[in-house]
């Protein structure tokens, strides 16, 4: 079984994020999801994995994080399809909330000046003539701060979106009336912590709390319950360790899902299951990175 996972699906392409699809993209790999796989909810799918009895080329599509072009442009392409969605929210930055990643590319896109020197912050001097540059930026700064502490890190990409003269106009993310309205669309909302921390950098008290009050604010929000969980980052081992599988465990989730790259098979941990990113921009690329995670091609 493959899981894939998005965070945005764009009105329209964007040179400075090409690895996120837009409208178009998104409806041509749904398509072929449709066409030649079998898309299922995935706390079926994890259920049906753990038994034994998944229907062949099944899969999933899973969102993280909760942004609002999820709603405007992703679930009309996948209401569309009849294809079933999980879309993971961090409830601490709905509506006006901005996550720093954000931050930084957006103050990186409204740079008018030939460079950004952010070196009283220890994080260099970057030119930004062109959209190759801004990109070559966004590429060295994300990583550079992605593993600060949480404080820290927020604050160095608020001071890199406030010296690039950034103004937020339309909020990125979902508000609590945006969840809602995909819940009441058949999009199962799951849980993705309060406030995205990386929980191996994180206390244990505090990480356990962003988990289980993830899961109750969501909870209250939609009036469903919330039953799946995704790790913030997610990779195995350095974003999170067994402690915290215990912790979603502990909260009364029934399934998690990672970022480790790798198709999920039934001996698969139901808490840990592996998820991979289709960054493909050609239908036969999608496909082909499809049949390495060991799908027979069969159109349905």
């Amino acid at each position: 079984m493959a899981i894939l996972i998005y965070h945005r699906v764009l009105p329209a392409p964007e040179a400075l994020l090409p690895d996120l699809p837009d409208i178009a993209r998104f409806r041509w790999q749904m398509q072929l999801l449709a066409d030649y796989f079998h898309p299922l909810p995935l706390a079926e799918a994890a259920h049906r994995l753990a038994a034994g009895d998944l229907p062949p080329r099944s899969v999933c599509v899973t969102f993280d994080d909760g942004y609002r072009d999820n709603l405007d442009c992703a679930v009309p392409v996948l209401e569309a399809l009849g294809i079933p969605a999980t879309v993971f929210v961090a409830p601490g930055f709905l509506g006006d909330g901005m996550m720093f990643n954000d931050r930084v590319i957006e103050g990186v896109r409204a740079v008018t000046g030939p460079e950004l020197d952010l070196t009283d912050l220890g994080l260099g001097r970057y030119p930004v003539h062109t959209v190759e540059e801004r990109r070559a930026a966004i590429d060295q700064l994300l990583p550079a701060l992605k593993y600060l502490a949480e404080a820290e890190r927020d604050r160095k990409a608020r001071v890199v979106a406030e010296r690039a003269g950034y103004r937020p106009a339309e909020p990125l993310m979902l508000d609590a009336d945006g969840v809602r309205a995909m819940a009441a669309r058949g999009v199962t909302i799951g849980a993705h912590t309060l406030s995205h921390p990386i929980l191996a950098e994180t206390p244990d008290a505090v990480a356990a709390e962003e988990i289980s009050a993830s899961k109750r604010v969501l909870e209250e929000m939609t009036g469903q319950p919330v039953t799946l969980f995704a790790y913030p980052n997610g990779r195995p081992g350095r974003d999170y360790g067994d402690g915290h599988v215990q912790m979603v465990k502990d909260a009364g989730f029934q399934a998690a899902v990672s970022t480790r790259w790798a198709p999920a098979m039934r001996d698969s941990d139901p808490f840990q299951l592996p998820r991979f990113t289709p960054w493909d921009v050609t239908p036969g690329r999608f496909l082909a990175r499809l049949l390495a995670n060991g799908f027979k091609l069969v159109r349905q």
